[in-house]
């Protein structure tokens, strides 16, 4: 009887696994299909797109996703994006090899609530880059100074030859509108020779900064409009018989931002005797609540420079220094950039252009007793004086011989 309660108990074991392993092939989902990367010319933006599984149309108690994944070469980590959708455009670094990967997600009563995924596929994409790295501009560098303005600047590639002609241009695009594609303007202005005006969101630098005749930097102006989006931009150079290589750069200007200065540092002192440090945000179009503001104070080091040390980070327009901590301090300064809340790095503004001085009670104090002082050295040194000349006067003079002495 145990041996026959053994053999059954086995049989019904063998008989749960087999249909464990029926029913996990049965809810098996495969990868999507025909996945596929397309340049629209956004100098950076691709479109992804992929189809279905073959037997998706099986899974009608099942909820079927994608989970799409995509970085440039060299990248250490993956972006991450969970879809119902089949197609995406996200922004890439053109100078670097594409690299994208889908795969399915199959959840519910098919499943019995347990999520299935499939294997992956994968697609790369590379632009066809003309001529060798070292022609291409150096020291690429970008800042929206005030949130109105755009400077970028480079220098040219180690291989450039003489009389290169550098180029900029850039594209944001906007929600809802269909953009024609910036790389494929771009070729096609140069065939045709002719530049970027009256081409939609596809726009060639207007205000370039030269260096003896060559194109080393562009200011770009009014791009509210790209603000917290992905801005494009391609440096590319052109020259007789040679291929020069394009730079290609995404930026993100609330990132680059960097205001002027503060404004209208005032330092006080208060009846309690504590330094009120007191300024205005800066001009221009840095929004107020987007700005952090640093601290400093130089302490006096005798005849050796002031050693400036940080005292407070703070989105606040005041500093208030304690009596206890002041004795020491000859000057203030404030700078300010974009806090977190708005930006994730920026760059600090310039110090406030002058030194504001600290006048202290003892200097004051000292100013007063110096003059009193002084006096009090005269009158004793008059009255030596006299003392001696009346020592010197032989008896029976008149007193008035001694003024003479």
């Amino acid at each position: 009887m145990a041996l026959r309660r053994i053999y059954l108990f086995s049989l019904a074991l063998v008989w749960g696994c087999m249909a464990s392993s029926s029913s996990s092939q049965q809810t098996a989902v495969a990868p999507p299909q025909d996945l596929q990367i397309t340049d629209p010319g956004l100098l950076g933006s691709l479109d992804i797109e992929w189809k279905p599984p073959p037997n998706v149309q099986t899974f009608n108690e099942c909820t079927v996703k994608y989970k799409f994944e995509y970085r440039n070469t060299g990248d250490r980590e993956w972006k991450v994006i969970f879809t119902r959708k089949l197609k995406f455009r996200v922004g890439f670094d053109l100078s670097r090899t594409a690299e994208v990967k889908v795969q399915t997600l199959l959840e519910g009563r098919c499943t019995n609530d347990v999520e299935v995924q499939s294997e992956w596929i994968y697609a790369t994409f590379q632009v066809p880059l003309q001529g060798k790295l070292e022609s291409e501009v150096q020291n690429f560098h970008c800042i929206y100074h005030d949130w109105e303005y755009l400077k970028c600047t480079w220098q040219p590639g180690l291989l450039a030859p003489r009389g290169v002609h550098y180029g900029l241009y850039y594209c944001f695009p906007t929600a809802g509108v269909q953009v024609r594609g910036c790389t494929a303007l771009y070729f096609e202005s140069l065939v045709a020779g002719r530049g970027y005006e009256g081409l939609d969101h596809a726009v060639q630098c207007d205000d370039y900064i030269q260096d003896h005749g060559i194109n080393i930097g562009c200011m770009l102006q009014n791009l509210s409009q790209a603000e917290y989006k992905d801005l494009s931009i391609c440096v590319n150079g052109s020259a007789a018989a040679t291929l020069l290589r394009p730079l290609y750069a995404t930026l993100r200007l609330h990132n680059l931002a960097k205001p002027s200065p503060p404004k209208q540092l005032v330092v006080s002192m208060s009846a309690s005797e504590e330094l009120r440090v007191v300024w205005s945000p800066p001009g221009g179009e840095t929004p107020p609540q987007c700005l952090e503001y640093e601290v400093q104070l130089a302490e006096e080091q005798g005849k050796a420079k002031a050693a400036w040390a940080s005292v407070s980070t703070q989105m606040e327009t005041a500093f208030t220094i304690s009596r206890a901590n002041q004795s020491r301090i000859s000057c203030v300064r404030v700078r300010g950039r974009t806090n977190n809340f708005c930006a994730d790095q920026g760059f600090w503004s310039e110090w406030t252009q002058e030194c504001f001085s600290v006048s202290r009670t003892e200097d004051k104090q000292l100013f007063i007793l110096i003059p009193v002082i002084l006096s009090l050295s005269s009158s004793l040194i008059i009255f030596m004086l006299i003392g001696q000349c009346k020592k010197r006067t032989p008896a029976g003079k008149a007193m008035y011989m001694s003024v003479g002495c």
